[in-house]
């Protein structure tokens, strides 16, 4: 209106002058001491992964909800894309623990009512059962409390084999099962009808045995940036924040 020109006009000197204003983006820059370090040591893992040895990339899909929704939806046809109510009923949440090989692709689950330490460290001796006793495991992990208590750490001292790879403080970009994670939000999740926990439990389930059984859904993990072209890119956004 200051301007004397309507909507329509600013829609098209936009457009001419490929701006997309409304268009935004997230970031966060970590704060960790050891950014560097790790960058480079779970990287590292990635691209050059450690002979007789197994690199796991870890962590848990916490408060997953059983939504059933408050009417029947109508499916997908030819002529009409598929719908479902906007509202729903909530019958309960459960949490799944993830362990993804990078080197296969295929994944170690347990679905737990809760998460906290006694959970995980239950989880940590389910993946050291279903895998080679003879090869080491790198475990990849984000820095929750959980994963840190005297518990955990006395069980990984006792056993030699594991070696744990925390990720820097908001760097969950890092940790290759969070991908993996995805797939299973726009899988199964996403548009699942849920009536009860024990069905929710059920899909998760058959997602990872299916996911397994698939040579087309579980395929090797490659990380393609080297540490050192991240750590430039990270230096260059807080030269930016400065400026």
């Amino acid at each position: 209106k200051y301007a004397e020109i309507t909507p329509w006009q600013v829609r098209q000197i936009w457009a001419a002058a490929d701006l997309r204003p409304y268009r935004l983006k997230t970031f966060k820059i970590s704060n960790d001491p050891k950014f560097s370090d790790k960058v480079v040591d779970i990287v590292g893992l990635y691209m050059n992964p450690p002979e007789n040895a197994i690199v796991l990339s870890v962590d848990e899909k916490t408060q997953i909800q059983a939504l059933d929704r408050t009417q029947p939806g109508l499916p997908l046809n030819p002529s009409r894309i598929g719908s479902q109510t906007y509202d729903y009923k909530r019958h309960g949440t459960v949490s799944l623990y993830a362990a993804f090989n990078t080197l296969t692709g295929k994944v170690i689950g347990k679905v737990a009512d809760r998460t906290n330490s006694k959970e995980f460290l239950s989880f940590l001796k389910l993946v050291d059962r279903r895998t080679h006793s003879n090869k080491d495991l790198h475990i990849i992990l984000d820095n929750l409390s959980a994963h840190k208590t005297k518990e955990v750490r006395e069980w990984v001292e006792a056993n030699p084999r594991i070696h744990l790879h925390f990720t820097p403080t908001s760097s969950s970009w890092l940790n290759a099962v969070e991908g993996w994670f995805s797939q299973l939000e726009r899988r199964a999740l996403y548009r699942g009808v849920f009536t009860s926990v024990s069905e929710l439990k059920m899909e998760l389930e058959n997602f990872i045995r299916a996911h397994n059984a698939e040579s087309a859904s579980a395929k090797p993990f490659k990380w393609t940036k080297p540490a050192g072209q991240i750590l430039a890119s990270v230096e260059r956004a807080k030269q930016s924040l400065q400026n």
